[in-house]
């Protein structure tokens, strides 16, 4: 399915390990426009040096982009893994990631049987969290 991801800071520039800390810190999804006024609280930057960062993050399994969201948080599997899936909180934000190889060999299943290869599989689940639903 994907490719293989190594996870490491080793190889990132000093940009892309700041916008890793910027995401890692912060307690639900951010925006690109959010990580870019984080990281220019420190020092200027640009926009298209954001975007490139979280890209690469992403391309590197460092990161996820939350499609429903348009915003992204950092992965906190340290394992290689095809599929992210993640629980979003409708009304406090919190999304949580997990990992189910029932659903990902599921989705394998269908993609083979419908001769479609799948670059990279996210699931979104939206709804209300534990704190959220007992308030």
């Amino acid at each position: 399915m994907g490719a293989h991801h190594d996870h490491s800071l080793d190889s990132l520039n000093d940009t892309q390990k700041r916008v890793h800390t910027i995401l890692a810190a912060a307690e639900n999804p951010l925006s690109a426009y959010e990580v870019l006024d984080r990281m220019r609280a420190e020092r200027a930057v640009t926009p298209p040096t954001v975007y490139r960062s979280l890209d690469k993050l992403i391309e590197k399994g460092l990161a996820h982009r939350l499609e429903s969201l348009n915003a992204y948080v950092v992965c906190k599997h340290t394992h290689p893994h095809e599929m992210a899936a993640f629980a979003i909180c409708e009304t406090c934000g919190l999304a949580t990631e997990f990992s189910d190889p029932t659903i990902d060999k599921r989705l394998g299943q269908w993609s083979s049987d419908h001769h479609f290869r799948a670059n990279k599989t996210t699931v979104e689940i939206r709804g209300l969290c534990e704190n959220c639903t007992s308030k």
